[in-house]
């Protein structure tokens, strides 16, 4: 089976190929310049590498979020467009599921921070059992970083990853201690392949193309300050 993913939900952007079982090509960039502008080129820089064309992948895989709103809907709209186009079925990926996969095989809990702004976090917490894909211990979530921290267990060591890291580790390890790890550089960011994982083991879950929704686990600030906006005007 040829499975193509792509991501665009945070700093990063890539798209990596999956066959039958293995990753063989996979792009990442973050060079300053939106993911309208890379994303479809990165797409079709995997697939000339390896001599493939939309047509021949047999499932399309894309992270839905949580992440940046832009970003998750030209990621999940140019994926639902391919496999539209071509009559293929599609996975949605959770993003903080794909970037629990770099942390595979950490014997404590594996908690992946995305920065959300606002003085918040997308965030979640995964056990890896033997084997297989990460389990949820915490849901998907969006909390202030302190509120997410007490949720997590006293004696556990708590492996941190993604974009989160850089803005917030030092307050992490504030309130953790030594329990608290950052994961390698190379392991800290989601890709493509991580989702092509994912994909892969859950291929019996796939959608038609129209069916798949972004995750969002807040409405996009337009809306926030829309209904702020129509509140106050409701006040006076």
């Amino acid at each position: 089976m040829k499975i193509l993913a792509v991501d665009t939900s945070g700093p990063f952007a890539s798209a990596a190929l999956m066959e039958d079982g293995a990753i063989t090509h996979e792009i990442a960039a973050c060079h300053g310049l939106t993911h309208s502008q890379t994303s479809l080129p990165m797409i079709g820089e995997t697939l000339e590498a390896a001599g493939l064309t939309p047509a021949d992948i047999d499932l399309f895989a894309t992270v839905t979020g949580p992440g940046s709103f832009t970003g998750v809907r030209i990621g999940v709209c140019e994926a639902k467009g391919m496999a539209h186009a071509c009559g293929k079925r599609i996975v949605g990926v959770d993003a903080l599921e794909a970037l629990a996969v770099n942390a595979f095989g950490f014997p404590g809990l594996v908690c992946p921070i995305l920065d959300a702004r606002r003085s918040q976090v997308y965030c979640a917490a995964f056990r890896f059992a033997k084997g297989g894909l990460p389990e949820r211990a915490l849901p998907d979530d969006a909390l202030p970083l302190g509120d997410f921290l007490a949720r997590l267990p006293r004696d556990e060591a708590c492996l941190f990853l993604g974009d989160g890291l850089k803005v917030h580790f030092p307050a992490v390890r504030e309130a953790l201690g030594e329990r608290a790890v950052a994961a390698p550089a190379a392991h800290a960011y989601l890709r493509a392949s991580a989702a092509c994982v994912i994909a892969s083991l859950r291929a019996d879950e796939a959608v038609e193309p129209l069916a798949l929704e972004p995750l969002y686990l807040r409405a996009p600030q337009a809306e926030r300050e829309r209904g702020t906006r129509l509140k106050n005007a409701g006040g006076e």
